[in-house]
């Protein structure tokens, strides 16, 4: 099997594309409001938060061109896996000087790399995707996107994603200096899908998610996961992120409470994500802090 998306990968070297838009205040204020903060977080002339832009350079896709996860079944950088689904694994994120709200951002797009290997439900292909923000010839952030794709035919339970609950397995709350807690409802899905123009069935389609890709439940989308992470060191410490990186380990499904944690680690800000009552921690970050 590996070898047979060894060879489906093989060759594929998509170019790089570019493309350009307006940071409105509005994505920020409709954020905002999902994380029931007071006011917006960001109005116009005021500094992006870190990750927010993903609120930002949607891409139109027609509906007939959608593919039966809701995701596009053709895009520049989604790899020609059969029977392909979709995780992300994590990322990185570097800032050198911060978006500003009412920028206009030119952001790059390329594949950085795709590797094969073999993981607890199978073979799997591992994507990332290397974005650079640019505001005129100065480029303010680079991102990189780490992405898993593997075949699974449509009712196939997926391996190594054990669990019957909101939250997956057990586990113990970290040590931590803050803490933020947040329940997810079918409608934080749906309004934080809207809002990324995120069509992936698995965040609102219950008869989809349980059936055809095996999962117990809604899936929490693994980017709200990260941001929750990063609204400790935006609400607790008065110093902006220079660096962010992350990795998802095991999903968190709707219904959960969502426990943020942060601790101040060797100069760091360590943090990580998990449904409350029991669940296994389900992403990690560390932040460096300007």
């Amino acid at each position: 099997m590996t070898a047979d998306l060894t060879d489906a990968v093989r060759g594929w070297h998509p170019e790089p594309v570019e493309t350009t838009d307006v940071i409105t205040a509005w994505p920020s204020a409709a954020f905002s409001a999902i994380l029931e903060l007071p006011g917006p977080a960001a109005a116009e002339g005021d500094p992006l938060p870190p990750m927010w832009q993903w609120f930002h350079f949607p891409e139109p896709t027609r509906m007939s061109e959608l593919g039966e996860d809701g995701h596009p079944a053709a895009g520049r950088f989604l790899p020609p896996v059969p029977d392909r689904r979709r995780m992300l694994a994590g990322g990185r994120l570097k800032v050198r000087s911060p978006i500003l709200v009412g920028d206009t951002i030119t952001r790059r797009s390329e594949l950085a790399s795709v590797t094969v290997k073999d993981g607890r439900s199978g073979p799997m292909a591992f994507v990332t995707t290397r974005h650079e923000f640019r505001r005129a010839a100065e480029t303010l952030l680079v991102e990189e996107q780490d992405a898993v794709y593997r075949s699974q035919p449509a009712g196939r339970q997926r391996g190594g994603a054990a669990t019957t609950g909101p939250g997956t397995g057990s586990g113990t709350e970290p040590e931590h200096d803050w803490a933020l807690s947040t329940p997810t409802t079918p409608e934080l899905l749906f309004r934080f899908s809207a809002l990324t123009y995120n069509t992936h069935r698995i965040h609102y389609d219950q008869p989809y998610a349980t059936g055809v890709e095996g999962y117990p439940g809604l899936v929490v989308h693994g980017p709200l996961l990260a941001l929750l992470m990063l609204e400790i060191p935006r609400r607790h410490l008065d110093r902006p992120v220079r660096a962010f990186d992350y990795r998802l380990s095991s999903p968190v499904f709707c219904g959960a409470t969502v426990s943020a944690h942060g601790r101040h680690d060797d100069g760091r800000l360590a943090l990580s994500a998990m449904a409350e009552g029991g669940g296994r921690t389900s992403v990690t970050g560390r932040a460096e802090l300007a």
